[in-house]
């Protein structure tokens, strides 16, 4: 009986162990794979590019003077249309705390 019980966990046990290691496997190999495939180098080297002539230019990448007056008109509309201020900063917003008073039961 004890003989039976031991061979019935230890099946069990050699299942879960053997689960185990075929995922651990099969997700080891794609961190190990450290070459990349061709669409995804290319898409990489456009990223990095990119950043490289965002930081260079300091802005967006190869705007003309048209983008530059666009942009301008764009920003002269909305001061317009809600009061003016710095458009380029987030509005600071403070909250009162309302007035609570007690009532009498």
């Amino acid at each position: 009986m004890a003989l039976h019980r031991l061979y019935h966990l230890s099946s069990l046990l050699r299942s879960a162990v053997s689960l185990t290691l075929r995922r651990n496997i099969g997700i080891s190999a794609v961190l190990f794979n450290k070459e990349l495939d061709p669409i995804q180098k290319l898409f990489l080297d456009k990223i990095r590019d990119y950043r490289n002539k965002s930081k260079s230019s300091g802005g967006i990448v190869e705007a003309g003077p048209s983008y530059q007056k666009n942009l301008s008109e764009e920003v002269i509309k909305l001061q317009r249309l809600y009061g003016g201020g710095d458009m380029t900063k987030f509005p600071e917003i403070k909250f009162t705390e309302p007035k609570l008073e007690e009532s009498a039961k």
